[in-house]
């Protein structure tokens, strides 16, 4: 039997394992080239998502600082971004080292825009910062906020609205309401007809420091709440109290001050008086200096000019709606029967006590609802007894109710006035408020749930971030 024999070839290992090393030197080169680049991906990504993020916080930023403004709410709409402006600008709200630039229009010189930062980015951290633009837009506020991190920049953009501020409570939830600090002197009882709640009273008192001041044997039911955060209360005399125990006996001395006086509350806005809405109602005759005032009988819708100043002597009957202009200065000495409102059209800014309304007799008081048929919709308008804005209104004899609300600028209670008031006192006046002599005032305010004829509320417009409307800028 041959045997075979098989040849040896000499140096195959060798190739091939040349052949394994550069494939896997090539892989190793592939593995690390990929890593590097993803390690340079994760890189930049991570700059971009960090300069995504100094835009985000900047939008964070400017967001905390606008809502803490604020524009009265007696602005027209088409000033709201004005007002903004002012305050950015006058640097009551941006804190200090972060600058509001105005942004003009090169054609108009018109300033269009806030520029947050814009001389110097304001700084988030060591690498990251942000600048911002806001501008007007018909019904809110544009923003578009262009952050930095690592030499990279991202821009987003967003909106914000107007909303109102809501108010923790209304002017018409106290029996009495002032701007300026209260006086009671004499033997003066603010109650309440159901229960004493009805004749809490705010003060705002911001001028005055002593914001109540009670003497003697006056006493108020209800609670107080004082804006001023410096103002104190000053009770002087054995019997001079605030607020009632658990039986519903009065509480003096500290004890009333310290469970029934609350000091530094938020404020809340006084409406504004709108006298003019009751002139669609005045036509009767009108009274001027020619008039013989003894000749009248009754006033039905009647006006009294200004510049009259008329005394009624004899005792009155009114019926309807008294508008009476100002200036003025109207006395009635006798007593006076009222089936409607009162209606004096001054400024509820004028503190001067130049106009006057003075009863010094006795007053008879029904609501507009009791009135005939022939004076049509004014018997709907009710909930106002007097609305006097610019105007002293004086009352010094015995009422049994007036019946709805009594607004002016400084209210006096003096002699024996005193009965059932079927509403709020509201004094827009910072002057002090004066209830002096036997002035018993029971306030009846259960089932007053609307606001009172004539009255406008106010609440001041913030600034509410808008969500939806959040976009990156390419």
């Amino acid at each position: 039997m041959k045997k075979r024999y098989h040849k040896k070839q000499k140096g195959i290992a060798l190739v091939v394992a040349m052949l394994f090393v550069m494939v896997f030197s090539a892989l190793s080169v592939a593995m690390f080239s990929m890593s590097s680049g993803n390690s340079l991906v994760a890189s930049n990504l991570h700059k971009v998502n960090a300069a995504r993020s100094s835009a985000e916080s900047g939008l964070e930023v400017v967001r905390y600082y606008l809502a803490q403004a604020e524009i009265p709410g007696t602005t027209a709409q088409s000033q709201w971004f004005d007002v903004l402006r002012t305050q950015l600008l006058s640097g009551g709200i941006l804190p200090s080292g972060m600058y509001a630039d105005p942004v003009t229009d090169d054609e108009t010189g018109e300033i269009t825009a806030i520029a947050i930062g814009s001389a110097s980015s304001v700084t988030l951290d060591s690498d990251k910062s942000f600048t911002a633009e806001i501008s007007k837009d018909t019904d809110g506020i544009n923003i578009r906020v262009a952050g930095t991190a690592h030499g990279i920049e991202r821009k987003i953009q967003g909106s914000f609205i107007y909303g109102e501020k809501p108010e923790p409570y209304s002017v018409f939830d106290f029996g009495v309401a002032t701007k300026g600090p209260l006086e009671l002197s004499g033997n003066i009882l603010l109650d309440g007809v159901n229960i004493s709640v009805e004749s809490d009273v705010y003060i705002e008192s911001i001028g005055y420091n002593n914001a109540l001041n009670i003497i003697g044997n006056s006493q108020i039911a209800g609670d107080v709440k004082i804006v001023n955060p410096d103002a104190y209360v000053t009770l002087q005399g054995g019997k001079a109290g605030i607020g009632t125990d658990e039986n519903g006996d009065p509480v003096t001395g500290v004890e009333a001050i310290q469970n029934h006086v609350e000091i530094g509350v938020l404020e809340t806005q006084f409406p504004i008086p709108n006298t003019s809405h009751f002139e669609q109602y005045v036509t009767g005759i009108t009274i001027d200096s020619s008039t013989d005032i003894g000749s009248l009988g009754s006033l039905n819708n009647v006006r009294i000019a200004a510049g009259t100043n008329p005394t009624f002597s004899a005792d009155t009957q009114i019926n309807g709606v008294l508008f009476i202009e100002s200036p003025n200065v109207v006395d009635f000495s006798g007593n006076a029967d009222i089936t409607g409102v009162i209606v004096g059209d001054g400024n509820y800014t004028d503190n001067s006590a130049t106009n006057q309304i003075v009863f010094r007799g006795n007053v008879s008081s029904s609501s507009v609802a009791d009135l005939p048929e022939s004076f049509g919709d004014l018997r709907d308008e009710t909930g106002t007894f007097m609305m006097a804005p610019g105007f002293a209104v004086s009352m010094g004899g015995s009422f049994d109710t007036l019946n709805g609300c009594i607004a002016a600028n400084g209210v006096e209670f003096f002699g024996n006035a005193g009965g059932i008031i079927g509403g709020s006192i509201l004094n827009y006046s910072d002057q002090p408020m004066e209830l002096s002599g036997n002035s018993d005032l029971f306030f009846n305010r259960t089932g007053n749930t609307e606001i009172p004829v004539g009255f406008e509320p106010v609440l001041n417009i913030v600034i509410k971030y808008d969500p939806s409307d959040y976009d990156e800028v390419l």
